[in-house]
């Protein structure tokens, strides 16, 4: 299996060499980019590039901007860095499309653990596996959705989060659950992130948003049975 290939952006030589010394460890190819336009250049240069580490606060391009222009073109992961530790800053890259949002300092090795856990699932897919529920159709191995037979653009976490959900219809999950394995790590951050990703869901998936339900005091469920007093809000 190729070894896949990340876009580390800091304009922090030291972050950078620090990043990359500890996915290197772990057999990744890293290319490095001091600024948002360097960046933007390598990856339209290089479409072998699997994931993307990238810094907020950068010069003649921010972090912000570099996101906003990938997601026109490009699903690929995001894994956004920040000395900021706002909820307004997080939830902003949550919108932008952003899979992963980490405040410096971080732990390189928490930072690899959340590299290998993305890539696991983004190029680790074997098979045709496949979801039904609804009208919604989950082809996992392809990270395609479809809604009655029409394509739905989901981002990464998006897409994970939906699949969960179909893979545990019926059962009442709870934010803290829904963290741990959608986000795959102990998350330390406000779940408003969930409510923030189920809200944009259900806008995606139109008349068959109604089907995630809110479960007052617990979290959410998937029912295709969808009761009308069953909380819809967020």
């Amino acid at each position: 299996m190729e070894r896949a290939k990340i876009l580390v952006v800091d304009d922090e030589s030291r972050m950078r060499k620090l990043v990359k010394d500890f996915l290197t460890r772990e057999g990744y190819i890293v290319l490095e980019a001091e600024d948002g336009m360097e960046a933007m250049d390598l990856f339209y240069e290089d479409k072998d590039i699997a994931l993307i580490i990238l810094d907020v606060m950068m010069p003649k391009m921010d972090g912000w901007q570099v996101c906003r222009e990938v997601r026109e073109t490009s699903k690929v992961p995001i894994i956004m860095l920040t000395a900021r530790s706002e909820e307004r800053d997080e939830l902003q890259g949550f919108e932008l499309g952003v899979d992963e949002y980490i405040s410096k300092p971080f732990s390189p090795k928490i930072l690899v653990a959340r590299v290998n856990a993305i890539l696991r699932r983004t190029l680790g897919a074997v098979g045709n596996d496949s979801l039904e529920a609804g009208g919604i159709t989950i082809d996992k191995s392809a990270h395609i959705v479809k809604i009655d037979g029409t394509p739905v653009e989901l981002s990464y976490k998006e897409f994970e989060l939906l699949t969960y959900f179909i893979e545990n219809q019926g059962i009442a999950l709870s934010r803290e659950k829904i963290l741990n394995n959608v986000w795959n790590y102990d998350y330390y951050g406000d779940s408003r992130t969930i409510d923030s990703h189920i809200k944009k869901i259900r806008h995606k998936l139109g008349k068959k948003g109604k089907y995630i339900e809110t479960i007052r005091g617990i979290g959410y469920k998937f029912c295709l049975l969808y009761t009308s007093d069953a909380a819809d809000e967020l």
